[in-house]
């Protein structure tokens, strides 16, 4: 006589997890993945405003995730790949481009490049707009650049390249955990976005590289704080909260199940859907320029800014360019005071500085004693 199972045991072997091991394998060999659809990530409204409104209008100056881990925050900002469009790409390994050539003349571009413009050769060509991950364990010349150490030792001669600030020059630069970075990383990454273009100096070379790229990074509060002036430099802050119902936690594990079966076969599943929201995009890219901001939501986001006591005139500008871009996705060339509300928790998030505040209170108070000195002392001259 067979003995009965435990109760646990039987829970076990029921589950869906032990079902799932017992599914054959699937071999994908060294074929690159498909990334997981964007439109396939259940819930995290939030992030996914942030991070579509930013590819509509890259002036709002980037985009920061924060929340724990196990979030999609990574999954979110790999899959916008599929929505990403296209430019113009340096075939120089300085980065050299007629746009260059155009605004500083042939001083603006290297050598190499100066005689393929003499023989009509092109140094840019049309390619998709990439995402470059900066590892956490990058050292400074791959962050800038430097030498290239295979030349110098082959050829014998000595060579500038650029790290991946330069090449992600109108890409995207996605920074996981960023607030673990090194601080002369962190100072790298502040001069380029300020500057739209950074300088490397090796000796007796010299090579300034452009670096205008949409910066998004991630992070888990549990593991530290955000420097501030890189926090500054992040337009958009989105909260990136674990699922709170149980059915949209669920169906969060189907789609990763599904994903990880037959990614190719799952991400098939959302290919139309993913183009009809690229092909939106662009035409919301294409509405902006012309997309102005009415007087009514200008009244409402200045008072916003000032109840909230902001100093960073940044507030301002990425408030209203998020609006902006708000309202083109909505086919609209007039931003609304409905946009404004729209983008305010994502764009004037993290702005106050309570130290900041209670440091101008203190200097006020000071001036104030200072001021009554004054004015007693003019009085009694006179």
């Amino acid at each position: 006589m067979s003995k009965a199972r435990s109760q646990l045991l039987e829970i076990l072997l029921e589950s869906p997890a032990h079902k799932v091991s017992k599914m054959p394998e699937v071999d994908y060999g060294l074929a690159e993945v498909e990334p997981f659809p964007f439109l396939a990530i259940i819930g995290q409204d939030e992030m996914k405003l942030a991070l579509i409104l930013s590819l509509i209008n890259p002036q709002v100056g980037g985009v920061l995730l924060i929340g724990p881990r196990g979030t999609a925050k990574t999954t979110a900002v790999r899959s916008l790949i599929d929505l990403l469009p296209n430019v113009r790409r340096s075939l120089c390994v300085n980065g050299c481009t007629e746009e260059m050539m155009e605004a500083e003349g042939m001083d603006g571009i290297c050598e190499e490049c100066a005689k393929k413009v003499a023989y009509g050769q092109a140094l840019s060509v049309e390619d998709r707009v990439r995402i470059f991950e900066l590892p956490l364990n990058a050292r400074l010349e791959d962050v800038v650049g430097g030498i290239n150490e295979r030349i110098a030792l082959e050829q014998q001669r000595v060579r500038l390249e650029r790290g991946i600030l330069g090449l992600a020059d109108k890409h995207v630069l996605y920074i996981d955990e960023v607030n673990l970075l090194a601080d002369v990383i962190t100072d790298a990454i502040l001069d380029a976005v300020a500057q739209g273009h950074y300088t490397v100096r090796r000796g007796p070379l010299k090579m300034r590289y452009r670096s205008r790229f949409l910066l998004i990074g991630s992070m888990n509060p549990e593991e530290g704080r955000l420097r501030p002036q890189l926090m500054d430099r992040f337009g958009l802050r989105a909260w990136v909260r674990g699922l709170e119902a149980p059915e949209d936690r669920y169906r969060a594990y189907q789609q990763a199940f599904a994903y990880s079966r037959d990614p190719a076969h799952f991400a098939s599943m959302y290919a139309s859907s993913i183009l009809e929201l690229a092909a939106e995009i662009q035409s919301a890219q294409q509405l902006l320029p012309t997309v102005e901001v009415g007087e009514q939501a200008t009244a409402l986001g200045l008072k916003l800014v000032q109840s909230m006591k902001i100093e960073s005139n940044r507030a301002e500008i990425t408030l209203f360019e998020a609006a902006r871009a708000h309202a083109a996705a909505d086919e609209r060339v007039l931003v609304l005071p409905e946009d404004i509300k729209a983008v305010a928790l994502l764009s004037l998030r993290l702005r106050q500085s309570p130290s900041l505040t209670k440091f101008f209170e203190e200097q006020h108070r000071e001036d104030e004693k200072m001021q009554g000195v004054f004015d007693t002392f003019f009085k009694d001259e006179t």
